[in-house]
C-alpha cells in the first residue's frame, strides 16, 4: 500500500522519531500504524543500548513539591546543547512529577513508573534517545518530608537543593536551600560528618603540625584547631550566612528558633568523570595507525 504524507506526520508526532524512520517503518508494517509506533520503539530500544556505555555529564536537576513533600531528580545528558531541549526539558519535569507521586525506592524501580501520558520512564527515556540522538540518564534523586517548613531553591537547570525545617517559616527554610545551593555543606551539623573523613583531616592536619618542631602539647592545640576550623567549614550550622556572613546559619537558626531536620543538595555531573576529547591527538593516532 501507499504511505501518505498523513501516516508519516502522525507516526512523528507519536514517536518523535525521524521521517526516513517513519516512512520505513510504515512500509515493513504495511501500514499500521499501531505497529510501526512498536517496531520504532524496538528500534529505539537498540539504539539506546548502543548509547549506554556513553558518559552523561551534563543534563539538569528537576524539582517538584507539593508543599508537604519535596523531591528532586538528576537527569542527564551527554551535552549542554540536548540539556536545554524542549524535549529533554518536558522529559525531565515529567520525571520528576511522577517521583513526587511515586514511592519508587530507587531509580530503577522509578523506571517501570508511568508517566502522565501513560509511558513508562523508561520507555520515555529510550523514545527520547532516538529522538535527540545522546544517551539519557536518571541518575539519581532525593525526596523531604516537611518537618514544619519546606524550602527549595534552583540555580539555573544545573544546582538544586530541598530543606525540610522545624520550626521557622517558610522564607527562612527558602533562605538555608538557597544557603545550601550556594556552599554545598557536607552535613547539617558535626554529628553528621563521617568518621573516615574526620579520621582523615585529623591525621593530615597531624602531620603537618608535627613538621612545626613545636612541643607536643602545642601540636594538639593547633590539631584541635584546625579540626574545629574544618567542621566550621563543612557543618551547614558552622558556615557564614550567604546572606549575612557576620552571622553563622546556626545562630541564623537558633535566633527563629528553627533547625534543620534535612537537606538534599544536587549539582548536575558531580562525581562524574567526563572524557575529555583530544581531536588533534585523535586525528594523529589514526594517521599514524593508518
Amino acid at each position: 500500500m501507499s504511505i501518505s504524507a498523513s501516516m508519516v506526520k502522525e507516526l512523528r508526532e507519536r514517536t518523535g522519531a525521524g521521517m526516513m524512520e517513519c516512512k520505513k517503518a510504515l512500509v515493513e508494517t504495511g501500514g499500521e500504524i499501531d505497529a510501526a509506533v512498536e517496531l520504532l520503539r524496538k528500534s529505539g530500544q537498540a539504539k539506546a543500548d548502543k548509547k549506554a556505555g556513553r558518559v552523561a555529564a551534563d543534563g539538569r536537576v528537576v524539582i517538584a513539591t507539593d508543599g508537604l513533600n519535596a523531591a528532586m531528580i538528576e537527569i542527564n545528558s551527554e551535552t549542554d546543547f540536548v540539556a536545554k531541549d524542549e524535549n529533554f526539558i518536558s522529559f525531565a519535569e515529567a520525571v520528576g512529577a511522577c517521583l513526587l507521586a511515586s514511592s519508587a525506592a530507587d531509580v530503577d524501580a522509578l523506571a517501570s513508573e508511568s508517566l502522565v501520558d501513560g509511558r513508562s520512564v523508561e520507555e520515555a527515556r529510550t523514545e527520547l534517545i532516538t529522538k535527540v540522538g545522546e544517551n539519557i540518564s536518571v541518575r539519581r534523586f532525593g525526596r523531604i518530608e516537611a518537618a514544619d517548613h519546606l524550602g527549595s531553591y534552583a540555580h539555573g537547570a544545573r544546582i538544586g537543593s530541598i530543606v525540610s525545617l522545624k520550626g521557622g517559616n517558610d522564607e527562612l527554610a527558602r533562605d538555608i536551600a538557597m544557603h545550601v545551593a550556594a556552599t554545598n555543606p557536607v552535613c547539617v551539623d558535626e554529628s553528621g560528618v563521617p568518621s573516615d573523613t574526620l579520621e582523615r583531616e585529623r591525621r593530615i592536619f597531624s602531620e603537618q603540625a608535627a613538621e612545626s618542631g613545636k612541643p607536643p602539647e602545642i601540636v594538639e592545640k593547633m590539631v584541635n584547631g584546625r579540626v574545629a576550623k574544618f567542621l566550621k567549614e563543612i557543618t551547614l550550622i558552622g558556615q557564614p550566612f550567604v546572606k549575612d556572613p557576620d552571622t553563622t546559619v546556626g545562630k541564623l537558626l537558633k535566633t527563629a528558633g528553627a533547625e534543620v531536620a534535612g537537606f538534599v543538595r544536587f549539582e548536575v555531573g558531580e562525581g562524574i568523570e567526563k572524557k575529555q576529547e583530544n581531536f588533534a591527538e585523535e586525528v594523529l593516532n589514526q594517521v599514524r595507525q593508518g
